[in-house]
């Protein structure tokens, strides 16, 4: 049995027949789903995801990342994204890993490794897609299979993190990574901003106070917020809202008015406009389209978890 074989197995065993879990392993989700799923927008941290099986899109902005197995997608900060699964029959699941990044593991490594970074004052897309590696797969079936020996989990998930974020850092885009662990660097002080951003975006939106907080100039902060995210900070920050906002309305049914003013909406008029823009129909009838569809036809992955 070969390692996707290996992974196949032990998601089909640890997770739902369509749905997603975070396992007793803490930085590790898994999803499957068996059918295309709808358009779901989702909040992602500092993640790396491998997909087992199966294919899916994820847009950021107006750019849109197509991915499958041998492939990884990593994200090096919180972004608003919306994806799908494209790919998946109940013969053949769409299965996939997520493993929450950790930013101390990065430092501790950056510090002691060769790497072409580049300058500190580039930024780059906090998004990619590449092809994965085959030690990078070892090290990743390694952290899952401790759900088989959950008594090995306090001593060797450290160790087997470490190696996955050293893997991850060898690949060809890893110096993106890398980045987010540069004290002082462009990528690391706009990543702090949407921590902040994402932490209080109910409240009104101050761009000179947001690049004081990133100690750039407005100009330079509006610069490089977009090379990360694809969007500008206004941007940004309407999709956190409305994306909590859906989460809001499906998770605690409440009705679009007082989704609106938790996200921190005004007008409720203003909301369902830029709902309807984003999702493509109204707030109530987007929520009963969701709840009316079979089991399965939405998968979230990683998210304001």
């Amino acid at each position: 049995m070969d390692n996707f074989q290996r992974l196949c197995h032990l998601i089909d065993k640890y997770c739902e027949p369509d749905g997603a879990v975070r396992t007793a392993v803490e930085p590790v989700w898994m999803y499957r789903s068996t059918g295309p799923t709808l358009k779901v927008p989702t909040i992602y941290k500092p993640c790396l995801c491998l997909i087992i099986s199966g294919a899916k899109e994820v847009t950021l902005g107006q750019e849109v990342y197509r991915y499958a197995p041998g492939q990884l997608l990593a994200a090096s900060v919180d972004l608003p994204l919306v994806g799908h699964v494209t790919d998946a029959t109940p013969d053949l699941p769409y299965r996939s890993l997520s493993l929450d990044l950790d930013g101390k593991i990065l430092g501790d490594l950056v510090a002691c490794m060769d790497l072409n970074i580049g300058g500190d004052g580039d930024s780059f897309r906090g998004l990619f897609v590449e092809e994965t590696s085959t030690g990078l797969v070892d090290a990743v079936l390694r952290v899952v299979e401790l759900l088989e020996h959950p008594e090995e989990i306090s001593v060797m998930l450290p160790l087997l993190m470490r190696e996955v974020h050293y893997r991850l850092l060898r690949t060809g885009q890893g110096a993106l990574i890398a980045r987010l662990a540069m004290g002082g660097s462009n990528m690391q002080r706009i990543s702090a901003v949407l921590r902040l951003m994402k932490d209080n975006f109910h409240k009104p939106l101050r761009v000179d106070e947001l690049a004081s907080h990133a100690n750039m100039s407005p100009s330079s902060f509006h610069h490089h917020f977009k090379q990360v995210t694809a969007m500008s900070p206004l941007q940004y920050q309407k999709r956190l809202r409305l994306t909590t906002a859906r989460q809001i309305m499906l998770a605690e049914m409440k009705d679009a008015a007082s989704a609106a003013y938790e996200v921190g909406y005004e007008s409720t008029s203003q909301f369902s406009r830029e709902y309807a823009r984003m999702f493509g129909a109204p707030p109530m009838r987007d929520i009963s389209t969701i709840r009316s569809q079979p089991s399965g036809h939405e998968v979230v992955e990683p998210s304001v978890h």
